[in-house]
């Protein structure tokens, strides 16, 4: 048999996982006449078929699935070496993928990444914003962002950002004219801006927490939000009470654009921590990120 075109198997590999020449090709940016004889070429050396086609997709035949599970992680650590050769240069460089929330990206991420992106031009970091809980290996991410609690046991997590907490605040003028609640219980009677979770896309339950006794309210209002910062915007408009993470409305609480109750119910939540398999700390920029980023109290 002819020695191995790796070429072949990279493609093979992406037309594979898009089930689409076309999109395949989109993704390698090859022509799609191009990637199609080359398969065809590894199918005829190979003398067996690898994918079965229609007009609407491909699939993988029994012996393409077994093939696509044998060489995807072989051809991950062929690539993931290539990049690790980058620490042997004079400048460290490559490219890094994380997901991360836009709360985690606004309090703890970009501030202490800029020093280093500017430091080190040849590092490329590509932030994908969102609230889900990704697989970051199924779906070709470096690292993830997540609090503590929602990190899975098999990946290593390093925190980055210290506890911290929800409070409820609203407008002065909607205190005015709705009252203040005292207790959480209260929330049932209130204008309450909901949050969505994107993962479940359940409404959040509000979590409060005061002398050992935790409890949650499922609040109701006119607006609901998968976003933390359009929440602030709309309690500062006045359409009702808002649960949101302490820092992000600081300053709407110094200008008194916000006010805050039922403090003493806010509980603390594990802080945010950088989340990755073992197989990549082996990366000069990858391991130079972990190191900027990870949380030093005091």
């Amino acid at each position: 048999m002819e020695r191995t075109d790796f070429n072949q198997l990279t493609w093979f590999q992406a037309v594979a996982e898009e089930r689409s020449f076309t999109k395949a090709a989109a993704r390698l940016g090859v022509a799609q006449s191009t990637l199609s004889h080359a398969i065809k070429q590894l199918e005829t050396r190979m003398g067996i078929r690898l994918l079965t086609r229609t007009t609407r997709n491909v699939a993988t035949t029994t012996a393409g699935e077994r093939l696509l599970q044998t060489i995807t992680p072989r051809l991950s650590e062929i690539d993931e070496e290539i990049v690790a050769l980058t620490a042997f240069r004079d400048k460290p460089s490559g490219s890094i993928r994380l997901t991360l929330s836009d709360h985690a990206l606004a309090t703890v991420v970009w501030p202490k990444l800029k020093p280093l992106l500017h430091a080190y031009p040849d590092i490329s970091v590509e932030l994908c914003l969102d609230s889900t809980f990704r697989n970051i290996v199924e779906e070709g991410y470096d690292a993830g962002v997540r609090l503590g609690e929602s990190v899975e046991k098999d990946m290593i997590a390093v925190r980055i950002g210290p506890d911290w907490r929800l409070i409820a605040v609203a407008s002065p003028d909607y205190f005015a004219a709705r009252g203040r609640p005292e207790r959480p219980q209260d929330l049932i009677r209130h204008r309450c801006i909901n949050m969505r979770h994107e993962t479940s896309g359940s409404l959040y339950a509000w979590e409060f927490e005061r002398l050992g006794k935790s409890l949650r309210v499922r609040v109701e209002g006119q607006l609901t939000f998968n976003n933390s910062y359009a929440m602030i915007d709309a309690a500062v408009s006045g359409f009702g009470i808002a649960y949101v993470p302490e820092s992000t409305v600081e300053m709407h609480l110094a200008s008194g654009a916000l006010e805050q109750v039922l403090d003493e119910w806010s509980p603390l939540f594990d802080g945010y921590f950088l989340y990755y398999p073992s197989r990549r700390q082996n990366l000069l920029p990858f391991q130079m990120i972990v190191d900027t980023l990870r949380y030093r109290s005091g």
